[in-house]
């Protein structure tokens, strides 16, 4: 016997509209699928900036992601048990490369993005520098990483139509 399952659309949740209890926890191989979807569905806004939908986190796999698994660490943020915020990580040489912050369209401007950093930074709290980077035409995460204390040190010109801004935030010890 085929059992449906029905999930509430993201307008009905009642977190939506109060203070949002948001739990933060690692997130598991299992968890790639559920990651992939809301990364595709997060990033389709900055497809739509750089009228480019080829862009990498558009068009990776859900081989690709599993494989990311294997030398990142994942943060996944929670609500009623369903993913709707996620960051990946991981540590070279000190340095903290920070990649595919991501938080559900419906959720966005609640504070998910900033407690998902800051979990990562806090996992990560040996390394002496953080690294990140997104589109200079993505100015609402150009904003959030600037009032987390990420400056920009750099661009670089990617295509015709788009330049990457790299963020950094020093450690002092």
């Amino acid at each position: 016997m085929l059992k449906v399952v029905r999930t509430r659309p993201l307008e009905n949740y009642p977190e939506r509209n109060r203070g949002l209890d948001t739990l933060i926890e690692r997130a598991t191989l299992s968890d790639a699928e559920e990651i992939l979807a809301l990364q595709k569905l997060a990033y389709r806004s900055e497809a739509e900036i750089y009228n480019d939908f080829e862009i990498p986190p558009m068009v990776q796999t859900l081989e690709g992601i599993e494989k990311d698994f294997e030398n990142q660490y994942f943060l996944k943020a929670l609500i009623d048990g369903r993913i709707i915020g996620s960051v990946r990580a991981y540590s070279k040489e000190g340095t903290c490369h920070i990649g595919r912050l991501i938080v559900h369209p419906d959720f966005q401007n609640r504070g998910i993005g900033t407690k998902l950093m800051n979990e990562i930074e806090k996992i990560f709290g040996t390394c002496q520098r953080f690294e990140l980077f997104t589109g200079d035409r993505s100015e609402r995460n150009v904003y959030l990483y600037q009032k987390l204390g990420y400056k920009i040190f750099k661009t670089a010109n990617i295509t015709d139509q788009t330049t990457i801004v790299y963020l950094e935030k020093k450690i002092n010890p």
